[in-house]
């Protein structure tokens, strides 16, 4: 990275990524696990993945995911099988931080808060993205208003209305779809349970591919639905947003599922009552910064 100075161009140093997670940022909450991660460290693993031909899986965590992995083993082994699993919830960092998480608001981490990085950065690294979801011509329209912004993304789409079952004719050639254009990021967009369990079915098919769980995030690229401003996300009232424009299918997600993570959230609270203040590690504030799993590397 490079910015200009008086005598001409100077070099800025370079973010530092590490390689390894540290152990406050996997962390156990209302019975599940979740990674504490900025974007960008989101995306310095997807780079080592890539780099390295190795699939893995990107999950994201919701109150709503955390109701389902209690009521369908499908998706808690989806949540098993996953390699990092953002937070997509305001309230649940909230929450986080009120029972003695490290925890911030930068700690939220979905596909419209790190779109412009992620595309950005599949156009500097030519990584080839396939999309699979929303009804037909979404991905389509999707593709034009992304290319809009980023003409050289590589792009291709395949619509979600088709019959998922594994094995099922459908369902293999969208796979055969994948396996020939030999993407390094597959994102997969076809709304909670359906996603998460067709992924976990499917991705170790794709290839050395980097799988996220995206939503309707290409209904937004597409304009077919109206994503809430982003500040009501920092804010944790998307929620009120979405439920305003969708009241009868999503009154239950957001006014009776939470109720079911009453006996998780009392759990949390004991423990974090029951856990010792530790003395400040002042030691890590002042290791050298060529520690080994330190990665000198762009943002």
């Amino acid at each position: 990275m490079y910015t200009s100075g008086g005598d001409g161009i100077s070099a800025v140093e370079p973010r530092r990524f590490r390689l390894n997670r540290r152990p406050e940022e996997r962390v156990h909450l209302l019975g599940a696990v979740m990674d504490l991660v900025r974007s960008e460290e989101v995306f310095h693993f997807v780079s080592g993945k890539i780099a390295a031909r190795q699939s893995a899986i990107v999950a994201n965590h919701n109150l709503h995911s955390l109701y389902l992995i209690r009521k369908n083993p499908r998706i808690a082994e989806f949540y098993k099988a996953a390699d990092l699993v953002e937070v997509d919830s305001a309230p649940l960092l909230l929450w986080a931080r009120i029972v003695g998480r490290s925890s911030r608001r930068f700690h939220r981490c979905t596909y419209l808060d790190w779109r412009d990085d992620f595309w950005a950065l599949a156009v500097e690294r030519n990584w080839k993205v396939f999309f699979v979801g929303g009804a037909p011509g979404v991905g389509e329209t999707a593709v034009e208003a992304i290319r809009q912004d980023w003409p050289e993304a590589r792009i291709a789409t395949h619509h979600g209305y088709f019959d998922a079952t594994s094995g099922s004719t459908e369902n293999q050639a969208v796979v055969e779809a994948i396996q020939t254009y030999a993407p390094d990021v597959v994102l997969v967009g076809m709304g909670m349970p359906r996603q998460e369990i067709w992924t976990l079915d499917n991705y170790k098919a794709f290839g050395p591919a980097v799988s996220f769980t995206v939503g309707g995030a290409f209904d937004y690229e597409a304009g077919v639905q109206h994503a809430a401003p982003r500040w009501m996300g920092q804010m944790g009232v998307e929620w009120l947003f979405r439920l305003m424009a969708d009241p009868r299918r999503l009154f239950s997600r957001y006014c009776v599922e939470p109720w079911s993570l009453v006996i998780p959230a009392l759990n949390d609270l004991r423990r974090s009552l029951d856990r010792k203040p530790t003395a400040p590690r002042l030691a890590k504030a002042v290791e050298p910064i060529a520690r080994p799993e330190v990665l000198s590397g762009h943002s």
